[in-house]
């Protein structure tokens, strides 16, 4: 049975959730970035038990594991007979604090946290900026070398490949402009130079890692107004989630009978 780990975002997850696939053998690691992942831990950060008001479990986990630097022992400890990277989580900028970095998502304004001791003095490294893609390609070559020493390169290495959509169905089916987009309120994005961005990261990993198979739709990358979790230019159309999940079949990673 394949015991499939996710180092990425939900458009991965979502094929589980969309398709009915079983999750007991899935681990999801997401809000991190590999520079944040190779880094140490924050020195004197204090997670709460309880996840702070706003935040539900998971979330609050990924936000703690991405501080706390927990998530490649969880993969390693996980012995996954596939692992999927995808890219879309790389959107949020860096924040570079007591010599380390950690990803500043949504999660991690929400939570409060900012505002710990730990967190002082903290400075932003915008995502789009040449600092942050030379950390990101510096921790690319580090993945490489980690899945070569572990016993993660026995496993199937998957890049889900992705992009954020340009257009959206709307609830009547009509295709329309998605509009202004915002990777955290107040703060915009460039839909372009993200997706010339992801273009980056994935030849450049594609390069330096052991051989990946490449899945990917781009037939149906079409946001949808009638997503669960909202409009977003990575909340795709239903066609999207039934494409990937027929790839990943094709891959062992899913059975073919849920197809």
């Amino acid at each position: 049975m394949s015991r499939v780990a996710i180092v990425g975002s939900c458009i991965s997850r979502d094929v589980w959730r969309f398709r009915g696939g079983s999750v007991s053998d899935l681990l999801y690691i997401s809000r991190t970035s590999l520079p944040s992942l190779f880094a140490t831990p924050l020195p004197r950060f204090r997670p709460k038990a309880q996840p702070p008001a706003g935040l539900k479990a998971q979330p609050h986990r990924a936000l703690v594991a991405d501080v706390t630097k927990t998530a490649l022992p969880q993969v390693l400890a996980f012995s996954p007979t596939h692992v999927i990277f995808d890219f879309i989580d790389e959107r949020f900028d860096l924040l570079s604090v007591d010599g380390t970095l950690a990803t500043r998502s949504w999660e991690l304004e929400q939570s409060g946290y900012l505002a710990q001791p730990a967190f002082k003095g903290a400075r932003t490294v915008p995502r789009l900026s040449a600092a942050a893609e030379r950390l990101w390609l510096d921790a690319a070559s580090e993945m490489a070398a980690f899945v070569r020493a572990t016993p993660l390169r026995d496993a199937t290495l998957i890049l889900h490949s992705a992009r954020w959509a340009e257009q959206r169905r709307t609830r009547t089916g009509r295709v329309a402009g998605i509009g202004d987009v915002e990777i955290l309120p107040g703060l915009s994005a460039d839909v372009g130079a993200h997706n010339a961005l992801l273009a980056r990261y994935e030849a450049a990993f594609e390069a330096m890692m052991p051989p990946l198979h490449r899945i990917e739709a781009p037939a149906h990358r079409l946001a949808d107004d009638a997503h669960v979790w909202g409009l977003s230019p990575f909340h795709y159309v239903p066609a999207y989630y039934d494409e990937i999940w027929r790839q990943l079949a094709g891959l062992g990673a899913v059975a073919r009978a849920a197809a």
